[in-house]
């Protein structure tokens, strides 16, 4: 059996590293890994590595949207991505209601600001980066209330 040149080890390490960072760094979908919006079944699958009572209302997995959207509760914009961790890509989240569901959630803004930010002019073709590869952008669909998102199609 042959050995591996100690020089070696250095490389093949740094291989491996790069190869686990690719496979946690997704959604596995192609867009980068995020919180809100991410696919669960129920709220605990919601903001792993979080401590889930810190963010700023509970978390939530809206199981009307196809295969599960994590959101949690907000009264405000602030509520969403105000702690450490919770927005690992910075773009901006807003506080909106979904369809008739009667509560306030957090969602991924696809408001032309941060489309913008992003540097994109489609705000659909935002979505699919940065969200999930099948998202729209699109109303809350919550009354008067409503807001531009990043949702399921």
């Amino acid at each position: 059996m042959n050995a591996i040149p100690l020089a070696s080890l250095p490389l093949c390490f740094g291989f491996a590293f790069v190869l686990v960072s690719a496979c946690g760094s997704s959604s596995g979908n192609g867009a980068p890994a995020t919180n809100t919006g991410e696919a669960c079944q129920k709220a605990s699958d919601c903001y792993a590595g979080l401590d889930a009572g810190s963010l700023q209302g509970a978390p939530l997995c809206l199981t009307a949207v196809t295969n599960g959207y994590c959101t949690h509760a907000c009264t405000t914009d602030s509520n969403c991505c105000a702690i450490a961790g919770e927005c690992p890509l910075a773009f901006p989240e807003v506080c909106a209601p979904f369809e008739s569901t009667g509560g306030m959630d957090c969602f991924l803004s696809c408001e032309s600001a941060a489309v913008t930010q992003a540097g994109f002019t489609d705000s659909t073709a935002f979505c699919q980066r940065y969200a999930n590869a099948t998202f729209i952008c699109r109303s809350t669909g919550g009354g008067s209330n409503n807001r531009k998102v990043c949702v399921p199609n």
